[in-house]
């Protein structure tokens, strides 16, 4: 057993046990802790928290490594991921607070006034989460799989077990209070091996700065390679496709049940929106590196490991090759390992810079246990949105009102067990990369979430009949486009399987505003409701005008 294995196996277990006593400490007792943990957390921690829901395995694993094989065409992720915070602080978060419930599904059945809102809004909750916990749990895989040097799928089911422990054992106040501590361990691990690549390439030790002159040096290796240009847009894709991909990530952000039950965990509509404004911070110091890394390890591979002789390359190639990660042949039989025979999955660029870079055991490790702490992060609120979905949306809100506290509890532990496992066995042979099954989890979000949320709220006329019909006719769409595009080869305009969502989206928003205006308007008192969320909760009515609630005094 090498030094390298004892050190990361002990930084990781010291982190797994440090989630397992966060979520010991602080133990649901009650509903309200389990789905919302007590609306009590304070916005600078639902921030990180919100950061290490978001910035999962896709982010940590696979954004870099997508960045470096798409280039220009890669920041379509990086734009769509962070711009969705924008129109999810301002345009949703603070009025679903203000609505006061535990999820998604249950602000859909009570703004529409409508169990079968309810329970289709429940359905929609659990395959988006379902489907982006496959991406999570395939990704926890590849780290274990790699640290242990075992095969990756007995990682995945490692990664299953911690999972199902914590998030059943916690609930939304365990994951919360754990997803700080994850957020902090992935951002630190994140940044140091990007920070020491910069000093040693470039001399610079600030990675966001000085990644710019790499980029211009791989634009003349490539001049000389003959290849496409790093920086050169749309040449992996249509600009179509970009800007689809683009706006599928930014609504599918907004529309993400598993991201807007944590504004739920405030106690104020002001704590929701400042809630969002260090989320953006914090997820902003790991998508800014994010270029700079695939930038860095491009640079490295051109120059140190493509050119050298097959028989003579660098230790790390051998340990990622024997994942099935990496592969080089020599196709043109002259022994020289050529840019074009090395193919290496996105998955691994982050995973394998602190090999690549040099960077010592414990930066090795240190990487490993970030890498481990966004995919459970994030699979960890997957899970608890799967399990309010079923026990409380449904379960509760239709099947038994009149269950009691405790076994309501437990319904939705044993409905975290359960649907971890479900997508453990699915994850063990994953129908794309991580990235791209993180992308079809946006589309849906996309295509039935974001359309009955933005017209649940700033419509009063959306009724139940045109909510119903937008989540069918949005969930049916997209799932038709991916499949079509994926498997039957089918496109327009160039929009592949990750981009499904701006057709979803277009469908629903279309089906709700026909259906609803074909149909009768919702009741007074809900349009009353509708309108009365576009206000900051401290405000009244007094006389006709808008008085300030705390002291009393005239509003501006």
């Amino acid at each position: 057993m090498d030094t390298q294995f004892l050190v990361s196996l002990s930084i990781i277990l010291a982190t797994f046990a440090l989630y397992i006593g966060i979520a010991i400490y602080n133990k649901a007792k009650e509903t309200s802790e389990f789905y919302v943990a007590g609306r009590g957390v304070p916005p600078i921690f639902n921030g990180m928290a919100i950061g290490a829901d978001w910035m999962s395995a896709a982010s940590f694993i696979g954004m870099a490594g997508t960045i470096m094989l798409l280039g220009y065409d890669g920041l379509a992720y990086i734009m769509g991921w962070t711009g969705g915070y924008l129109l999810l602080t301002f345009l949703l978060a603070p009025q679903l607070r203000k609505y006061g419930r535990y999820t998604v599904p249950e602000f859909i059945g009570d703004r529409f006034d409508s169990h079968t809102a309810r329970v289709l809004a429940a359905i929609c909750t659990i395959i988006i989460s379902f489907t982006y916990s496959i991406g999570q749990l395939s990704g926890s895989g590849v780290v274990i799989g790699r640290l242990f040097e075992i095969d990756a799928k007995i990682g995945t089911m490692i990664g299953v077990i911690l999972i199902a422990f914590y998030a059943a054992f916690g609930g939304m106040k365990g994951i919360t209070w754990t997803q700080v501590a994850q957020y902090i361990i992935l951002i630190i691990a994140y940044l140091i091996p990007v920070i020491f690549m910069a000093l040693q390439l470039t001399g610079n030790p600030l990675p966001w700065i000085s990644y710019g002159d790499i980029v211009g040096k791989m634009g003349e290796l490539d001049r000389e390679l003959g290849i496409s240009e790093y920086f050169a847009p749309f040449t992996n894709g249509t600009k179509w496709q970009f800007l689809a991909l683009m706006f599928t990530l930014m609504a599918g952000t907004a529309g993400l049940p598993h991201v807007i039950v944590r504004f739920y965990t405030v106690s104020t509509m002001k704590a929701a929106r400042w809630s969002g404004a260090w989320a953006l911070l914090f997820i902003g110091l790991l998508y800014l590196s994010a270029p700079a890394y695939a930038a860095f390890s491009r640079f490295i591979l051109m120059t140190q490991v493509a050119g050298s002789k097959i028989a003579e390359l660098p230790a790390w190639t051998k340990t990622w090759v024997d994942t099935g990660k990496l592969q080089v042949a020599d196709g043109n039989g002259d022994g020289v390992l050529q840019w074009s025979e090395l193919i290496i999955s996105n998955d691994i660029v982050v995973m394998a810079t602190p090999e690549i870079a040099n960077l010592g055991m414990f930066v090795i490790g240190l990487v490993a246990a970030g890498a481990m702490a966004a995919a459970l992060s994030t699979a960890g609120g997957l899970m608890i949105s799967i399990s309010s979905a079923f026990a409380h949306d449904i379960f509760y809100r239709v099947l038994k009102p009149n269950s009691t506290e405790k076994t309501r509890l437990s319904v939705a532990r044993w409905s975290i067990v359960i649907a971890t496992l479900l997508a453990g066995v699915i994850a063990l042979n994953p129908p794309g990369a991580i990235t791209q099954i993180v992308a079809w989890a946006f589309a849906l979000a996309t295509g039935t979430f974001f359309p009955a949320l933005v017209l649940g709220v700033w419509w009063k006329r959306s009724n139940s009949q045109g909510v119903i019909a937008g989540l069918l006719v949005g969930l049916g769409v997209t799932l038709a486009y991916i499949f079509a595009a994926k498997y039957g080869g089918f496109t327009i305009l160039g929009i592949i399987d990750t981009g499904a969502g701006v057709f979803g989206a277009a469908a629903a928003f279309a089906a709700n505003i026909i259906v609803s205006l074909m149909t009768a308007a919702p009741s007074q008192k809900i349009q009353e409701e509708v309108m009365d969320l576009r206000y900051p909760e401290q405000m009244v009515y007094k006389d006709g005008e808008v008085w300030m609630n705390d002291d009393g005094s005239k509003s501006v």
